[in-house]
């Protein structure tokens, strides 16, 4: 839910505020917000080891500079250029428009992760694929934003496809480095958050519209979105992930995690008066269906196997 009603501050703040500046503005406060938050559980005396049980205390001495590296490459790709284009997209697409796109993100991450770790793509997954491929085409077909031609509309979605393209390979890259080799999950999430940030810090300064972009850090009457969105999509939807990744199965996570497409269609519609026509809500819900299969599909299939051999 924090995700979602993060996407309609983002929404609002891209009226205003450059992607690239809304990019590095979030990072930064998250940034600030872990490390705030840091301090105050370290002065009450709880320490890295109680949240992630499963670390060596001596990792830093143990674990490969390859890893340090590929979680740069990660924080360069999955949140720099990724989220970047994330902006981008729901400006031009909406928010209601956007979460179908993001339903991309586990079909897209399955292939990554079988590109590049070889891992296996089983035939739910190919069906869940399927459908979210069948909502994305319908999606083009429905009737786009008041503001917006079909011709932009199909340019958000592609550079959506792309945010989400990205940040798979951001996650599969990562995933070995505290998955393998025992990189705690805190350490390695900051890592990247502060490779990414570090990127987009550079490239501002070098744009020749580097005013434009620092100025996102001079407080206005925008803050009332830009703020929000960024404590809400910088640091309280990451804390609630990490927290998912670490204490929850990783199905119920993963379901959790998107019924944030049910919400941010339901405050598209009440915060940001979105239509959400009757095309628009059948691929929503063809997508999250898609999802589902993506998500669960393997797991119910080898339960009903089991089942099957009992009897």
């Amino acid at each position: 839910m924090t995700w979602a009603l993060a996407l309609v501050f983002f929404r609002k703040s891209g009226e205003r505020v450059h992607p690239l500046a809304l990019n590095l503005f979030k990072n930064v406060v998250g940034i600030v917000m872990i490390f705030v938050t840091l301090g105050i559980f370290y002065s009450l005396g709880v320490t890295n080891q109680e949240f992630d049980p499963g670390s060596d205390a001596n990792w830093r001495s143990t674990l490969p500079v390859a890893d340090y590296y590929l979680l740069i490459i990660s924080g360069f790709l999955g949140i720099a250029v990724a989220d970047t284009l994330l902006f981008k997209c729901l400006n031009l697409v909406g928010v209601s428009m956007f979460v179908i796109v993001e339903c991309t993100y586990s079909p897209i991450t399955l292939v990554v992760a079988w590109w590049v770790l070889a891992e296996k793509i089983e035939w739910p997954h190919i069906f869940g694929g399927i459908l979210i491929l069948i909502a994305i085409l319908m999606t083009v077909k429905a009737r786009p934003p008041a503001d917006r031609t079909r011709r932009e509309v199909l340019t958000g979605l592609v550079l959506g496809i792309l945010y989400i393209f990205l940040m798979a390979i951001g996650i599969v890259l990562s995933k070995p480095v505290f998955a393998t080799d025992g990189f705690p999950l805190l350490e390695a999430t900051v890592l990247r958050l502060l490779a990414g940030t570090a990127a987009l810090a550079l490239m501002a300064a070098a744009s020749p519209k580097r005013r434009e972009l620092f100025s996102v850090f001079i407080p206005t009457r925008f803050w009332k979105y830009t703020f929000p969105g960024a404590f809400l999509g910088g640091f309280v939807s990451m804390v609630f992930w990490l927290a998912g990744f670490k204490y929850t199965e990783t199905g119920v996570a993963a379901i959790l995690n998107q019924t944030s497409v049910i919400f941010a269609a339901v405050f598209a519609m009440i915060f940001l008066k979105e239509h959400i026509s009757g095309r628009k809500l059948a691929s929503i819900g063809l997508a999250f269906a898609g999802v589902l299969l993506v998500r669960i599909g393997p797991g119910l299939g080898n339960l009903f196997a089991k089942l099957t051999q009992h009897e």
